[in-house]
């Protein structure tokens, strides 16, 4: 038996995650000044933070630093307990690479432990769906080798699809400029992002109002999905409940029997998207 980690940015309800017996580290988000844990809602005021976002306050964030890993890890090394850590992407933040220093560390002071830090590629519940699905292989018997290499072989298999309400908090991160921040709020426009092989989130196109938007993930996620790899669909959402439950009708007019998780977007993902953000994720054809 492994003992299965997680982060934060994973976007599953800490419930959920206990129930399984997965353990998961937490982030930290700064606002006002003052630093909050994201301890995917065990103690975190989701309510608070979404009216926050509102109002259109910027929080920071920061990776998860050597030390916190080690601290983390160290009671299984301890106890030689295997470990798979499925870990935030190597290509939205550099907590991965964190968490390789910590293991190599680790492995100097404990020989004799066992464990895998494993690049998701992937954010929020596209990690969550990774998560699930390593809970299924190990409840179903396989290994860790086993399990790593299921989730190697189909990690580029996923597919997430997102589109935000308000383009001021990729002003922030960079993802486009001022002028076209004020010239979409006027024209009502809105992105479709989606990860690309890296990891790394990226603008796809752009159409006119939200209510385009969430057709567009809809017709694109089910455009080449692949319900043998994984049959099930997972939307996140930041705050706006009812448009996630539009997405939900949509995806089901097409596959009525395929289950279908909707969960609220983590502080520390919703700090960098905002206030509206959706994001639906599937197995299938990875798009360009």
């Amino acid at each position: 038996m492994f003992q299965i980690v997680t982060d934060a940015c994973c976007d599953l309800p800490a419930d959920l995650l206990d129930k399984y017996k997965v353990a998961y580290i937490p982030m930290f988000v700064e606002l006002d000044g003052k630093e909050y844990t994201d301890d995917l809602g065990k103690t975190f005021d989701n309510s608070w933070f979404l009216a926050q976002l509102k109002e259109n306050k910027q929080p920071t964030t920061t990776q998860i630093n050597v030390g916190r890993y080690m601290d983390f890890l160290r009671p299984y090394a301890q106890k030689e307990i295997p470990v798979l850590y499925i870990a935030f992407s190597s290509g939205l933040s550099g907590s991965y690479e964190s968490s390789l220093m910590a293991v190599k560390q680790l492995q100097e002071e404990y020989p004799d432990f066992t464990i895998t830090s494993f690049d998701t590629k992937t954010a929020s519940l596209g990690q969550g769906m990774l998560v699930m699905e390593a809970i299924r292989l190990q409840e179903e018997g396989n290994s860790l080798a086993e399990t790593t290499h299921w989730l190697d072989k189909y990690k580029m298999s996923l597919r997430s699809w997102f589109t935000v309400d308000d383009l001021k908090h990729l002003v922030y991160g960079g993802r486009v400029t001022k002028t076209q921040a004020a010239i979409g709020g006027l024209l009502s426009i809105k992105p479709i992002l989606n990860v690309n092989e890296k990891g790394q989130l990226q603008n796809v196109d752009k159409v006119h109002g939200r209510k385009k938007a969430l057709k567009r993930m809809v017709d694109e996620t089910v455009t080449g999905v692949d319900l043998t790899i994984v049959d099930h669909f997972y939307i996140a959402y930041s705050g706006d409940k009812q448009a996630a439950d539009s997405v939900a009708q949509q995806l089901k007019q097409h596959y009525p029997q395929t289950p279908i998780s909707c969960f609220p977007l983590g502080p520390t993902i919703a700090s960098h998207t905002g206030y509206g953000c959706l994001a639906v994720f599937s197995m299938g054809i990875r798009p360009i």
